[in-house]
């Protein structure tokens, strides 16, 4: 029903789920009824002390009874599922269902409970009056006999039919989830397995009792069957009740222990159906609604780390943002490519923004290994900061490192383009710059400029790179042996010179 098969799969779906409705409905009912009759005849038989088996009125009893139940068997399922049937159409028709239609399928257990309590009580009055006649002495026993019979039917068939009914309740409320519950719910389940479990019995003896008090001999040995009758019936059915009850709801329950264990292993896509009309039902709904928050919360970092870079994001996820920002040595890598105007003027504009995508990817990946991270991308340009936020043990070492490594690579994955990268080493303001509603992370200070400056250096150079002496001195000595020093030069806009190093 939830997949997108095309209306006609959709409609062979809907009416093969309403048939296997329909026939658990029908046995549910028979089911119910046939352990309410056993109920009856086993009180009658050996519990009540009573003659109402004895004599024609026991012939009565013993015919008319079975014949009664015979008789609500049809026309409960007539009752129940005629009423019920034509308000599932939507099902068989593929469509989400109403507000009404919503409601009669989350009370249709309910519904028919109303439709076996009402035959029941027809049956407890019929036979109270059939006996009534005979002996006024029979009505007692009969109204206790075939009530308890009723009641251990209804609370049967309720039970049942919440889990014959699910299916059907699950495809209603995947389209409208419970804001509320709608139905009867947990208090009316546990009441249930109580009046069978505690209160049945309870008053069978007190009927005994008060037999016994209004002068009808009972005798031990009636009195020990009594309660062993009553203590079996209580037993067998209030165990069927109590497990029927206790799997509705812990059924539900698993399946939001399920899809936590999916969540807790980082699947945000999973959700659970909602089936129960109930407060279970809001659980249900509550986790979906949660797995869902959690999935778009989610999205929002995965896609914030990818416009800020990962250290930035988790930077300010644990500890928030502020303007401002703090003093930090740190490495600094700028990337520029050369000659992009020529590249933007001779080729088609989805192929430039090929070309520099694939040059982008390799920026980024290499930043990444070296323990940087990717500050901005600048048009066909790229700066990359190695210490800030996340602090490292040697910036300037991962700075002249990736400017090396990223030389290698750019002129053997991205040939169609060359690139200039300068390197540089310094202290630099690195925090949050900009307005409280509109801000970005940001390295400002005298090493990114002279990473820039020696970026349009390095395009007139054989390699294409060249770095900052003080970048070479802070180095660790691995590093910095793999690069020579050079002439000094007085960059643009600086004021003393810079010793130019460049990889051996």
């Amino acid at each position: 029903m939830v997949q997108d098969r095309g209306a006609g799969g959709v409609q062979r779906d809907g009416e093969r789920l309403v048939r296997h409705v329909q026939l658990w409905l029908t046995a549910v009912t028979v089911i119910a009824n046939l352990v309410g009759a056993v109920v009856v005849f086993a009180l009658l038989l050996w519990v009540v002390p009573s003659p109402v088996v004895a004599g024609d009125i026991g012939l009565v009893n013993l015919v008319g009874v079975p014949a009664y139940i015979a008789m609500a068997l049809g026309v409960g399922a007539v009752w129940g599922t005629r009423r019920l049937l034509p308000r599932l159409r939507w099902v068989t028709e593929g469509r989400p269902p109403d507000a009404a239609e919503q409601r009669t399928v989350l009370r249709a257990p309910v519904h028919l409970l109303v439709v076996e309590g009402a035959l029941w009580a027809g049956g407890t009055a019929l036979f109270s009056v059939i006996n009534g006649l005979r002996d006024a002495e029979l009505i007692a026993p009969v109204v206790f006999t075939v009530a308890l019979g009723g009641i251990t039917t209804c609370a049967t068939t309720y039970l049942l039919n919440e889990r014959v009914l699910r299916p059907v309740a699950a495809v209603a409320l995947s389209h409208d989830p419970p804001h509320r519950p709608l139905v009867p719910g947990l208090t009316a389940r546990a009441v249930l397995t109580w009046t069978l479990g505690s209160a049945i019995p309870v008053a069978g003896l007190i009927v005994v009792a008060v037999f016994t008090l209004a002068g009808r001999k009972v005798s031990t040995d009636r009195l020990a069957v009594t309660i062993v009758g009553l203590g079996g019936v209580t037993v067998t059915v209030g165990l069927l009740t109590t497990v029927l009850a206790a799997r509705a709801t812990t059924v539900a329950v698993q399946s939001v222990r399920s899809a936590l264990n999916q969540i807790e292993a980082g699947d945000l896509a999973v959700r659970t159906p909602v089936f129960d009309g109930t407060e279970v039902g809001l659980l249900q709904t509550g986790f979906n609604r949660m797995a869902e928050g959690l999935g778009e919360r989610e999205r929002i970092r995965d896609l914030f780390g990818r416009h800020v870079g990962q250290s930035v994001a988790q930077t300010a996820i644990a500890g928030g943002v502020e303007l401002g920002g703090e003093v930090r040595d740190v490495g600094v890598v700028f990337v520029d490519v050369i000659g992009s105007t020529t590249l933007a003027a001779t080729r088609p504009p989805t192929e430039v923004v090929d070309v520099l995508n694939r040059f982008f990817a390799v920026v980024v990946d290499v930043v990444h290994r070296h323990g940087g991270f990717v500050n901005k991308f600048e048009g066909d340009a790229a700066l990359a900061v190695f210490g800030a936020p996340m602090a490292l043990d040697d910036p300037a070492g991962a700075a002249l490192a990736a400017a090396r490594d990223l030389a290698r690579r750019l002129d053997r994955e991205v040939d169609e383009i060359t690139a200039g990268i300068g390197a540089a080493f310094g202290a630099a303001v690195a925090g949050n710059v900009g307005a409280e509603l509109r801000y970005e992370y940001t390295v400002i200070g005298d090493p990114v400029n002279e990473a820039a400056r020696l970026t349009e250096l390095a395009k007139d150079l054989p390699g294409r790179v060249v770095a900052s002496g003080t970048a070479q001195a802070a180095a660790d000595p691995e590093e910095a042996a793999r690069w020579i020093p050079g002439e000094q030069v007085l960059l643009r806009g600086r004021l003393e010179p810079t010793r130019l190093v460049t990889p051996t």
